[in-house]
């Protein structure tokens, strides 16, 4: 079990944007079972809903991990370091259907301190939320451009709306 302290949901706020941005974050998920899968995400974002802290994810349904979420009501978004770059690579174009993530690259994983969901132990730091609230994207509400952009199969995303729990940062 990695040692990290609690920090601000603000904290290094710009350097969480630019990943997302760039080669994506990780968002990791685990099972009443115990099962976890870890996917990259590039869409999400931080702010305050409800009075609350909130991490907002999009996922679609067709995603493996989607599955873990909606079973764990719950999720960690994990801030990489440059180099793991090939593992967030890895992690935006491999399905954990077909393999597990962890196990491929020889990454540990922790859980959570205020949820069960794992962590990713070589992330410096790390966003712990529980869904206070998911919605599925409505075709009908998109300017045509997104739809033909983003969705020419039809594979709408669901939205979560993870209130941060705790956000934590190796020392």
């Amino acid at each position: 079990m990695i040692n990290r302290i609690e920090v601000p949901y603000t904290y290094r706020f710009a350097d969480m944007v630019d990943c997302l941005d760039d080669a994506g974050l990780l968002l990791a998920a685990t099972k009443r079972s115990g099962e976890s899968n870890v996917m990259t995400i590039g869409w999400g974002t931080v702010g305050v809903v409800w009075g609350l802290p909130m991490f907002t994810v999009l996922v679609r349904p067709s995603r493996f991990t989607h599955q873990f979420i909606e079973d764990a009501g719950e999720f960690t978004v994990n801030v990489p370091s440059p180099d793991m770059r090939a593992f967030v690579d890895f992690c935006g174009t491999r399905s954990g259907r077909d393999v597990n993530k962890f196990a491929e690259f020889d990454i540990a994983s922790s859980p959570g301190q205020q949820v069960q969901s794992v962590t990713i132990d070589p992330c410096p730091w790390v966003y712990e939320c529980r869904v206070v609230q998911k919605n599925d994207v409505l075709p009908e509400t998109f300017a045509p451009k997104i739809i033909s952009a983003y969705y020419p199969r039809g594979d709408f995303h669901r939205v979560y709306y993870g209130e941060i729990l705790g956000v934590f940062a190796t020392e």
